[in-house]
């Protein structure tokens, strides 16, 4: 009998211990990034530039993960340095995100660097080495920022060195896209609603921006995100690129669709921008709205967009709404690695020249 109450002991003391390294989604020491959703046992990611971070003190740590199609991309941040990316699977695993690290305070950040078209990802715990403890949470950033943008934000075919231009997720990474380099610059908290493909009015599919900004998740439009919860200092609007190339197809179903037979006039066009503008407007009513444009070919020299987009923002009055052109990279492609940076480096300075925050 006292065998067997020892036995009973041992096992409670085990199950105990294990408990206490499992820190479970909900725990407040983690830090999120980006509209994130939560279920009674994990948190779901989607959003490119979704982040989750944690401060512990000890030697390694893994998170437990389940990706809905096998697709996404993780970056794996230790103490700021990169490690090597994680591709999470479609069955619910258990990933080592450091380990053999000297006892001491660490810090690991999971950074989604695939955007929501490719599926969902759910975290359930983290699950901290033996004699590791959790550590308090760093101090919320003080500067936040949100993006609204289309492939060039999400980072599309960043890594693909081949010249083909791939946009599928191997070679894509919002974590190197000017947005999320700004982002860092600034030590600000990070938002990015974005979609390769996506216009204002129209897209390369049936979703427009102006339906898929207000959304906790992009693909679910009875969920609607709750603009309380994150309320940024800038806002950063990167649109219209895919809506200077498909008001010239007259043959393309989108068009059919939005325009019928006859393509919008600029009138139409700077209206459905400024419309769209006033609803991020109406929801940060104190914050700065950057409305950029670039930098591909909308940008290039002769094009009417970058007039559309001022015109936009003189007919607001609106002291705290601004225009700002990337220069035109004058590549083919999307922005590499090199001319993503080039992007951030013309948008840290305009803000630096610009806003006060």
């Amino acid at each position: 009998m006292k065998s067997f109450i020892s036995i009973i002991i041992l096992c409670t003391v085990w199950l105990n211990g294990l408990a206490q390294n499992i820190i479970k989604s909900s725990d407040p020491h983690i830090r999120y990034e980006g509209r994130v959703s939560f279920n009674d046992d994990s948190a779901m990611l989607s959003w490119p530039g979704n982040s989750i971070t944690i401060n512990f003190k000890g030697t390694g740590v893994k998170a437990l993960l389940r990706d809905e199609k096998g697709a996404n991309y993780f970056k794996v941040i230790v103490d700021g340095q990169l490690m090597p990316d994680i591709k999470i699977d479609s069955s619910k695993q258990l990933y080592t995100l450091a380990s053999g690290l000297q006892t001491g305070r660490h810090t690991v950040q999971l950074f989604k660097r695939t955007e929501w078209v490719f599926g969902r990802t759910w975290f359930y715990h983290f699950q901290l080495d033996a004699g590791t403890t959790i550590s308090k949470a760093s101090a919320a950033k003080k500067r936040k920022i949100e993006f609204y943008g289309n492939s060039i934000t999400c980072g599309y075919g960043v890594l693909d060195t081949s010249g083909q231009d791939r946009g599928t997720p191997p070679f894509e990474d919002n974590y190197l896209s000017y947005a999320a380099i700004t982002a860092r610059h600034f030590n600000a908290q990070y938002s990015c609603i974005a979609r390769s493909g996506i216009g204002i009015l129209i897209s390369w599919f049936p979703q427009v921006m102006p339906e898929m900004y207000d959304r906790l998740y992009g693909d679910d439009a009875n969920n609607k995100w709750n603009f309380g919860k994150y309320t940024p200092d800038v806002v950063v609007v990167n649109l219209f690129q895919n809506d200077s190339w498909l008001v010239q197809q007259p043959q393309h179903e989108q068009f059919k669709h939005h325009f019928g037979i006859t393509a919008p006039t600029p009138e139409q066009i700077i209206k459905a921008y400024q419309d769209f503008i006033e609803s991020i407007r109406s929801e940060y009513p104190k914050a700065y709205i950057i409305c950029a444009l670039g930098n591909m070919d909308a940008t290039k020299e002769g094009s009417a967009w970058p007039g559309y987009v001022s015109k936009a923002v003189e007919n607001m009055h609106d002291k705290k709404i601004t225009a700002h052109f990337f220069p035109y990279k004058n590549t083919p492609g999307h922005p590499h690695i090199n001319e993503q940076q080039a992007m951030a480096d013309d948008l840290i300075k305009y803000i630096e020249n610009n806003i006060r925050w």
